[in-house]
């Protein structure tokens, strides 16, 4: 997930918005210190999303019924593992 900048005219005081107008969103791409990744268990996953919601740095996207890891910027803190009711995400090694 990156930031996109939106490209707005400001040409009088009216154009300007109410609210910053930037999607959030992580911009650099995990440094490399993670030494183990987490993988879900689609079988034990029973779609609640607490992982989703918990996770820090919104890593974690909502693939249907399951989720998905964006291991570009996972740090591989293991909160998600932590909150996880079912054990359906475990962490292996970093190949």
């Amino acid at each position: 997930m990156k930031v996109e900048k939106v490209k707005v005219s400001l040409n009088t005081v009216d154009d300007i918005p109410y609210a910053p107008f930037a999607r959030p969103g992580l911009v650099t791409v995990n440094s490399g210190f993670r030494t183990q990744r987490p993988v879900c268990d689609k079988e034990k996953c029973n779609g609640c999303h607490l992982c989703y919601l918990y996770c820090p740095d919104g890593c974690i996207l909502k693939d249907g019924k399951s989720i998905k890891f964006d291991l570009d910027f996972c740090k591989g803190c293991g909160i998600c593992k932590k909150i996880c009711n079912k054990g359906a995400i475990s962490f292996e090694d970093e190949k």
